[in-house]
């Protein structure tokens, strides 16, 4: 078909790709002339924008995923408390009350334990009487911690467990983290959460790899 410029200004005959490279330039468009719909995905990339082009005004929000934040950003916080009144006046580890699920959003991803867990010591004698702790990921003892005390018989001694830890749960799945407690001997009782008033508090944060 011969190319024919018409009276009303219009060409005809031209086929697709009939025109010879860049002879259609930015100039050459009407403005808003490239919608959405117009291009394909995947055609602009990061070398086609010029730098500090693309600005936190010109992202939608569902545009950003967990998956483009940078090592070592927080993905989520979980937190749990208790206020559940906890006793033990022997040597075996026994789970306080405290604990908390988070499901990490990466098998990657690294999870940071804070433990705020507020309680007290009482003794017959003045012996030293030794507090022990554990962060525990399921039925898994991540770190042992130990509070040694001395106090007057008869005498309560406050403490606390201020315990904290970053795991590598490797996993996806719903995973659980506690506190336990015992004491090293029975002529003394340790408690925690010792009353409605006194709250203790874990919270874990999922951190990206």
């Amino acid at each position: 078909m011969s190319i024919v410029i018409n009276g009303s200004g219009t060409i005809s005959g031209i086929s697709v790709g009939g025109l010879p490279d860049s002879i259609v330039d930015a100039g050459t468009l009407a403005t808003n002339s490239v919608t959405n719909a117009k291009i394909t995905d995947g055609s602009v990339d990061a070398a086609a924008l010029a730098t500090n082009s693309v600005t936190a005004e010109k992202l939608e929000v569902s545009a950003i995923t967990h998956s483009d934040l940078p090592s070592g950003s927080v993905l989520q916080v979980v937190h749990g408390n208790t206020n559940s009144n906890f006793s033990i006046g022997g040597a075996t580890y026994a789970d306080t009350g405290l604990s908390a699920a988070i499901t990490p959003k990466f098998s990657n991803s690294k999870i940071y334990i804070q433990i705020g867990q507020p309680g007290w010591i009482s003794v017959d004698t003045t012996a030293a009487r030794h507090v022990n702790f554990n962060i525990c990921r399921g039925s898994t003892v991540l770190i042992e911690g130990k509070v040694v005390y001395k106090a007057a018989s008869g005498y309560d001694t406050p403490f606390s467990n201020n315990l904290n830890w970053l795991d590598s749960p490797n996993t996806t799945s719903a995973t659980t983290y506690k506190t336990q407690m015992k004491i090293n001997n029975s002529a003394a009782d340790a408690y925690a959460q010792q009353d409605s008033d006194s709250y203790s508090t874990i919270t874990l944060m999922e951190i990206a790899g």
